[in-house]
């Protein structure tokens, strides 16, 4: 897939919320997210460039209000960027094949076995199901 697209490309294949969070840095509501609360078996992907990003064995309930993952398929699917909006310091995850905004990245992890929790916007997302 072609991740180099325009500004104009990418508006007009991405709906206007996923514009805004990929594109953008956007965050969505808390506890709005379609993945928030699914536990099919499968495969999440970038909703930017579909490749895969978190598998679901590796997702569990933070109680954030977003999905979050204890690790990521591989390291080099995902960049890790400091970013210190809002008045604060955090890691920012972003796709690391077309740089969409993910999410968060938190080591905070609640007894995870990486003590790491990936907090996700499902917009970012898309899903493929495990037959």
């Amino acid at each position: 897939m072609k991740t180099n697209q325009t500004e104009e490309e990418w508006k007009s294949k991405l709906s206007s919320e996923e514009y805004r969070v990929l594109r953008e840095k956007g965050t969505e509501r808390p506890f709005s997210g379609e993945y928030e609360s699914h536990w099919d078996s499968g495969v999440y992907v970038c909703k930017g460039c579909g490749i895969e990003l978190f598998e679901s064995k590796t997702k569990f309930d933070a109680g954030c209000g977003w999905p979050s993952f204890y690790q990521t398929i591989d390291k080099n699917k995902v960049k890790e960027i400091t970013d210190y909006s809002h008045g604060m310091s955090r890691i920012e995850v972003v796709c690391g094949n077309c740089n969409g905004h993910l999410g968060h990245v938190f080591p905070d992890g609640h007894g995870t076995p990486t003590g790491l929790r990936y907090c996700i916007n499902s917009v970012s997302l898309g899903f493929k199901k495990k037959d």
